[in-house]
């Protein structure tokens, strides 16, 4: 029988099988003799030992598509990062961390903004136009307000997407609107500080229709730079690619070379300047770490 990893916890795994059910698994020796560790979003077969009680043991884990290191996580057709267009402000700093994370295992992204019923639609319009050059698909939701989430609803569809953003942003909330019997915590944004409580704990994946499946990754607040280098962190920002040609240099590092094609665009207002910011902050760290 065939299933997906959902969750796991102390050695016992917890395989959905569509129109069927979840059973408790524990996975066989032969997996720690190899030193695979299965992961949540494994698909894998198993062979039930007892149909009424739900039980079984992993027999085999099925190749991976991708897999990413925080979280721990398997198979995931796309991500979906979650930000809150106010309180707290969005860090898009953080935001484009991410997006070079996803951009380098090649794992498409949505950006949502929550909380659109706290901004004026100017606002809404401005971050629209720091991401359109990078041809990001972008959703603006207010899930307190239930607003605009049935076209989110309809890009998870069918798919297995990571939700992940910092605490705080209403990633729970939008979990309870998506599948109301998972209940989760919803941690109230502290006042003293504008940030969220974590409230995730570890992986989970939930199902929440046909073929469709939503992690809720813990949140985080910083994303390290491990991947890249000065010479490589350019190739992973996509809206550069259509201006580089234009470089006076092969190999152009659009910092401080002249007749830089993608300068000029930013000038032209053809690439954020938000996002041309962040990528010359993130080269200099890149190089600074060279350096030692």
């Amino acid at each position: 029988m065939q299933g997906k990893i959902i969750k796991g916890i102390g050695g016992f795994y917890y395989i959905h099988v569509e129109h069927q059910g979840v059973y408790e698994c524990k996975a066989k020796g032969i997996f720690r003799n190899r030193k695979v560790k299965p992961l949540v979003g494994d698909d894998v077969v198993i062979d039930v030992i007892d149909e009424s009680g739900k039980k079984g043991n992993i027999r085999e884990i099925l190749p991976r598509k991708n897999e990413l290191i925080r979280p721990a996580v398997a198979n995931i057709d796309q991500a979906l990062v979650f930000f809150a267009a106010a309180q707290p402000e969005p860090n898009l700093g953080l935001l484009d961390r991410f997006l070079l994370q996803m951009e380098y295992k090649d794992i498409p992204v949505i950006i949502g903004f929550n909380k659109c019923d706290l901004v004026e639609d100017a606002r809404i319009r401005e971050l629209e136009k720091i991401y359109e050059a990078s041809g990001y698909p972008m959703v603006f939701v207010s899930v307190k307000e239930s607003k605009y989430l049935e076209g989110l609803k309809e890009l998870l569809s069918g798919k297995t997407t990571a939700l992940a953003g910092p605490s705080g942003v209403g990633k729970s909330s939008l979990m309870n609107w998506l599948l109301p019997e998972a209940s989760m915590e919803t941690g109230a944004v502290s006042e003293k500080i504008k940030r969220g409580r974590h409230t995730t704990r570890h992986s989970e994946l939930f199902h929440i229709g046909e073929r469709t499946y939503l992690f809720d990754t813990p949140g985080f607040s910083s994303l390290y730079l491990n991947d890249f280098t000065d010479e490589t962190l350019k190739h992973y920002f996509p809206e550069f690619l259509n201006y580089e040609e234009t470089c006076r240099f092969t190999g152009c590092n659009h910092i401080n070379e002249p007749d830089c094609g993608v300068k000029n665009a930013m000038e032209e207002g053809k690439i954020s300047p938000v996002r041309y910011e962040h990528y010359v902050q993130m080269y200099g760290e890149l190089k600074e770490q060279r350096r030692y």
